[in-house]
Formats: C-alpha cells, sequence, structure tokens
C-alpha cells in the first residue's frame, strides 16, 4: 500500500527537496505496494551522547513537554503485556539495547512485538509532537525524508489510490491509522488467552515501516529544531531502540530502511 517513482513501495516513499536535512542520493518514489530496489546513501546526523540512557528518556522528554500528537495508548495495568512492559523498560535501564529488545524466555513474540509496537508508536507520538509547531502545510507541503525521498498516502481502504500531501497531513493519517489498529482488540488482543491472528506480524511490519518514515522525516526535516530543543540524546536514543528492536526479529526491509541507512550505521556500529 504505497509507491516508487520509477519502480514502487503505496503510502509511497519518493523524492523531494524542502526542509533541513543533506541530501540522498537518486529520486525515487516509493509506495508500499512494491519495494524500492536500490539500497541509497543517507545523510549523518550527529549528536549521539546520551543515547544510553534508555530507561528515563521517555520521562525527561515528557518532563519538558507533554505535548503529544495524538493520544497516548495505554497497556491495561495487571495485564501480562504491562508487565512485559515493565519488563522492557527495567531492561533498557541497563543501557544495553541490544540485550534489551531480546525476547524474553519463555514469552511469546507476537506479544512481545505488540507490547514494543505500542511503546514505539508513544515514543514516536511524543517525539512528533514537540516539533510539529516547525512542521507546517508551508514548511512541509510533501512528505519528505530528505530531498530524494518523498511518501505518498493510502492505506488500502479509505485511500486506495496513493495521494500526495504535506507532512503535517501525511503524519496524521499515519498516526491515526495505526491507533486504529492498536485499538483494533482482534488485532492486538490485550485479554489473557485471547490469540493473536494469524496476520498480526504482517500488520506489526506495516505499522513498524510506516512508523519508521515518521524518525525519517523529522531527522531530515527537522533536526536543527531537535537539536534546540535539546532533544537530539532522545531522539538518537528512541531510534537506536527501534532500529535494534526491528533488526532483532526482521521486521523492516533493508530498503525501507534507505533513507537513514548511513546513521543507522553510526548509531550501531559499535554495538555489534
Amino acid at each position: 500500500m504505497g509507491q516508487v517513482a520509477g519502480r514502487g513501495l503505496c503510502d509511497s516513499l519518493g523524492s523531494s527537496g524542502g526542509g533541513s536535512g543533506a541530501a540522498l542520493t537518486p529520486k525515487r518514489l516509493l509506495s508500499e505496494r512494491s519495494p524500492d530496489k536500490t539500497a541509497t546513501k543517507a545523510t549523518n546526523v550527529g549528536g549521539t551522547s546520551g543515547e544510553e540512557r534508555a530507561g528515563t528518556w521517555a520521562n525527561q522528554i515528557g518532563s519538558r513537554s507533554s505535548k503529544t500528537f495524538k493520544p497516548k495508548k495505554n497497556i491495561p495495568e495487571g495485564s501480562h503485556q504491562y508487565e512485559l512492559l515493565k519488563h522492557a523498560e527495567a531492561t533498557l535501564g541497563s543501557g544495553n539495547l541490544r540485550m534489551a529488545v531480546m525476547l524474553p524466555e519463555g514469552e511469546d513474540l507476537n506479544e512481545w512485538v505488540a507490547v514494543n509496537t505500542v511503546d514505539f508508536f508513544n515514543q514516536i507520538n511524543m517525539l512528533y509532537g514537540t516539533i510539529t509547531d516547525f512542521c507546517t502545510e508551508e514548511s512541509c507541503p510533501v512528505m519528505s525524508a530528505g530531498p530524494k525521498y518523498e511518501y505518498h498516502w493510502a492505506d488500502g481502504t479509505n485511500i486506495k489510490k496513493p495521494i500526495k500531501c504535506s507532512a503535517p497531513k501525511y503524519i496524521d493519517y499515519l498516526m491515526t491509522w495505526v491507533q486504529d489498529q492498536l485499538d483494533d482488540e482482534t488485532l492486538f488482543p490485550s485479554k489473557i488467552g485471547v490469540p493473536f491472528p494469524k496476520n498480526f506480524m504482517s500488520v506489526a511490519k506495516t505499522i513498524l515501516k510506516r512508523l519508521f518514515r515518521v524518525y525519517a522525516h523529522i531527522y531530515h526535516q527537522h533536526f536543527d529544531p531537535v537539536i534546540q530543543l535539546q532533544e537530539e540524546a532522545h531522539l538518537n536514543t528512541s531510534f537506536k531502540h527501534f532500529i535494534f528492536f526491528v533488526q532483532e526479529f526482521n521486521l523492516i526491509d533493508r530498503r525501507e530502511l534507505a533513507p537513514l541507512q548511513e546513521l543507522i550505521e553510526k548509531l550501531t556500529s559499535k554495538d555489534r
């Protein structure tokens, strides 16, 4: 549900200018129907200091701004998923992100992916909420990740043909769509004993692929305001956690990560 200029990926990734951030490579438009066939060079974005304080970044960013783009998705207290979330938070506090993303012994992979997907939605929700004043129809008339990548939106249901729209509109569509998936008890069951559907992992992969695009847009188009707000360490920690998680379980195709590939290599190289 997305497409590439000249090839294809449907709420698509393509290429356009605008915003801050260094250039990537050749122009292409990605939508989700068919993955982009070429890896590209992405920008180097600096500042990873403080990235190991993974267990506290969300509290720190929240203390500065309680603003979120969409309402926070809460996992019910007392549920097994809530206990898994607490386990994840405790492990993150150790600073070892590679260890923190691993499936806890004896736990169900679907449930672990579900809990972390909710957590990443909340993290990105907060991070984007801090820079919404900078991401406007005027500053971001297209949803892009640097001058070479542009995303067009389609969800396969309400919007079947990919449409070109501004970044704030695209991210609104995206986060609303993710929220709807997370709230669907048939997809993300919260009650003990209710099984995950057979297509759960496919849905989770699509959610994470789309959430990556918000990180990509923030890094390429709004990293200067992130620095001004002194949130770069929090952004880097959140993104590093996200990348380690999707790498651990092979949840996003490498070609989808191309807009931030150089940054990914920088953030993860010392942990190999």
